[in-house]
């Protein structure tokens, strides 16, 4: 699909900072908290595929677990980690992850965004689907994240040609990172293979036509993912896991390198599958 964008006047730091060579984007399937104390393929990949790019000056986390009436962005000087779920064990509520914020890029991203009334939040902070994957990859917490939340008024097509705005962003060293899972279905989660490489059929049959998709730069067919049929619908049975695989696809240019990794179900009803788009 191609994509065109617009010249935006930009302010304050992305005027300052230099041009840098294009930043990659990612989407990462984060799965359970529980992967931000394990140590498991998946969070090696989370690794790896820091260790192939370049560092990078800031973070944006489009993140499945902050869904808001419009849009909003994390505009603090420290953010808060924020534990956002119940029931697992004393020592994932005891990290802390104390990454800088940065309030002027997020008074860039709301300037730049053309027909979007972009908020600045002074009291989300990074919740499980931004910290327990960075983490991973960038430990000593010391490159600034900001989260840009998921509007939930808005509708498949319009999170992707919102995402695409943000398209220079790549060009001035700051990482954008789609956090959610490409198959999500909690309610049909087979606890007795929790721990498993597990997938039934349909969420294998989803899956893999996603990717298919996704190779073939096919980002028609991924915003109209409910008229996909109904290995589709069970995998999605709620959008905001898999609207962030929007948000990456959306900042990716014509024949651009896309690599899939960490491509494995779990529990039956959950794919971890993730996306590297550039090099």
């Amino acid at each position: 699909m191609p994509l065109t964008f617009g010249v935006m006047k930009l302010n304050t730091i992305l005027e300052n900072w230099e041009n840098t060579p294009k930043m990659p984007v990612l989407f990462l399937g984060h799965g359970s908290p529980m992967n931000a104390v394990a140590e498991n393929e998946f969070v090696q990949g989370f690794r790896k595929v820091s260790a192939e790019i370049e560092t990078p000056k800031a973070i944006i986390v489009i993140s499945a677990h902050w869904e808001t009436k419009g849009t909003q962005v994390t505009a603090m000087e420290n953010p808060r980690t924020i534990h956002d779920f119940g029931g697992f064990p004393k020592e994932l509520y005891e990290i802390r992850y104390p990454a800088p914020g940065l309030p002027q890029l997020a008074k860039d991203i709301k300037s730049m965004s053309a027909n979007t009334d972009v908020l600045l939040d002074e009291k989300w902070g990074l919740d499980h689907g931004a910290w327990t994957v960075i983490r991973h990859m960038y430990p000593k917490a010391n490159i600034p994240v900001i989260q840009l939340s998921l509007d939930y008024n808005k509708n498949p097509k319009q999170h992707f040609e919102f995402a695409r705005q943000l398209h220079q962003l790549r060009n001035k060293g700051i990482l954008l990172v789609g956090s959610g899972n490409m198959v999500h279905n909690l309610r049909m989660v087979s606890w007795q293979k929790l721990n498993e490489n597990f997938g039934y059929d349909w969420a294998i049959e989803a899956n893999e036509k996603m990717k298919q998709f996704i190779l073939e730069g096919n980002c028609q067919a991924l915003i109209n993912y409910s008229k996909q049929g109904n290995a589709f619908n069970l995998s999605i049975p709620t959008p905001e896991h898999y609207l962030p695989l929007l948000y990456a696809l959306a900042l990716c240019d014509i024949n651009e390198e896309v690599k899939i990794f960490n491509d494995e179900p779990v529990a039956g009803s959950l794919t971890m599958t993730s996306v590297k788009i550039g090099n």
